[in-house]
């Protein structure tokens, strides 16, 4: 059953251009959870005195994230999308440092997911920012 909610989560990262150009990977995913990761590349720094990776890069991670953790929901069916996402931003992320982002479905009504979720870099114990959403959602009858 993961295996195949994996699947089902990479396809839906690889048919968004800007999730698939950001090298973004499914590393878990559940019952209305998912972790989805991607590489530091240069290519996605925002402020090239420090080489912080850009707010948007992050942005793009969670709010992918957060609809796959949608999708993979056992009550729903059918693909998601944002209606509103608003993200806290914590501390720059560390130059170099591979980006994790891990969100959960908290609640679910007949049409909409309620999503939280948080990013981090090598330092797991502060992340780097905060989400809290909603998303499109057809529950099962």
């Amino acid at each position: 059953m993961t295996e195949d909610k994996t699947k089902r989560a990479q396809q839906f990262i690889e048919n968004i251009p800007h999730a698939k150009a950001l090298g973004m990977e499914v590393t878990d995913i559940g019952d209305g959870f998912a972790q989805i990761e991607m590489n530091y590349d240069k290519r996605f720094v925002g402020d090239p005195d420090t080489g912080v990776i850009s707010g948007g890069a992050v942005s793009a991670l969670m709010d992918t994230c957060c609809g796959a953790a949608v999708m993979s929901h056992p009550d729903v069916v059918g693909a998601t999308a944002t209606i509103d996402l608003r993200i806290d931003y914590m501390r720059g992320a560390k130059p170099g440092d591979r980006i994790c982002a891990r969100a959960e479905v908290y609640h679910l009504t007949r049409s909409v997911a309620f999503v939280r979720a948080k990013s981090f870099d090598s330092d797991t114990e502060n992340p780097v920012a905060t989400a809290t959403g909603a998303f499109t959602a057809e529950k099962k009858s």
